[in-house]
């Protein structure tokens, strides 16, 4: 998520290199999705749909169409203007889900606006998570402590309501501040369960920290993820930095075993920024490298 989601809230030869280390992850079995041979053996993997945010208003219908022949069946959605169920009630979204094989798991949203509901609505369709995607930088530690009481009780009232809430990190939470780094004082200062986790393991790199060292300090809280990809040519200050996953430096291999050794449920693709292809380009290529990947 990029700054222009911020306010709207409140490329191929790294990929046949990163083949050589998939042995572990490697899949065996072949399936036929979208017309095409696909070797695999995958149950489920999913996409942001944000990742689709330039086409998803003209044609949701078309557009998650599209997706379940790249071979997605879990949809993350987000709190478009036509909301989280793209101009649909949440019912007769489900029965398009269920038309196209797919489920929706997840969708980000504000939740400082009716949550009780939204989160009831989510619920009602079998959906597993309710996700806060941005809180921001805080100035102070009484604001960090602030945000902790406002997760546990989103959280309260997302159990309520038979779903679970999550947070979804972004860079700034993993830079020191007063002494501590953020996001462990969030995972060290919300019930572990009441409050899951969104792993955005761009935005972990980005913000300088292991993803690995987290996922195994905190094993069981990252219960979702967003396998997002960064340049290989970023430098260190550079946050928009997101490319065609498989194609980047982050060693998803690696990182996407010891996730679902300590927890990991949903392995969901998300990507921002397109420089040789198109949003639709992008969730395809992505489609076909999760393919690879023997994670669940």
């Amino acid at each position: 998520m990029n700054t222009n989601r911020r306010k709207f809230l409140r490329q191929g030869g790294q990929f046949a290199a990163g083949l050589m280390i998939l042995p572990a992850l490697a899949c065996k079995q072949t399936k036929v999705i979208g017309g095409n041979a696909i070797t695999g053996d995958l149950d489920r993997f999913g996409i942001q749909l944000y990742t689709l945010r330039d086409q998803m208003p003209k044609d949701p219908k078309g557009v998650l169409r599209k997706l379940s022949t790249y071979g997605y069946n879990t949809i993350e959605s987000y709190e478009g203007k036509q909301g989280m169920f793209w101009g649909m009630t949440n019912k007769e979204f489900k029965s398009y889900m269920d038309e196209l094989g797919m489920k929706i798991v997840s969708s980000h949203m504000n939740i400082d606006n009716d949550l009780q509901r939204k989160a009831a609505e989510a619920a009602e369709i079998g959906m597993d998570y309710v996700i806060c995607p941005y809180i921001g930088p805080q100035k102070s530690m009484d604001a960090w402590k602030g945000v902790c009481d406002k997760f546990n009780k989103a959280g309260e009232i997302c159990k309520k309501e038979g779903i679970k809430f999550a947070y979804h990190n972004h860079a700034y939470s993993f830079k020191a501040f007063s002494g501590m780094i953020p996001h462990d004082y969030l995972m060290d200062n919300t019930d572990a369960d009441l409050v899951k986790h969104e792993m955005d393991i761009y935005w972990v790199v980005t913000g300088g920290a292991d993803p690995i060292d987290y996922l195994k300090k905190y094993s069981g809280r990252f219960t979702l993820c967003h396998v997002k990809d960064r340049l290989k040519t970023a430098t260190a200050d550079e946050t928009d930095a997101t490319c065609v996953v498989g194609t980047g430096m982050i060693d998803f291999p690696k990182i996407l075993k010891v996730a679902k050794e300590n927890g990991m449920e949903h392995f969901i693709l998300e990507q921002e920024r397109y420089d040789n292809t198109t949003s639709l380009g992008a969730a395809e290529a992505g489609a076909k490298y999760l393919q690879k990947f023997k994670y669940a």
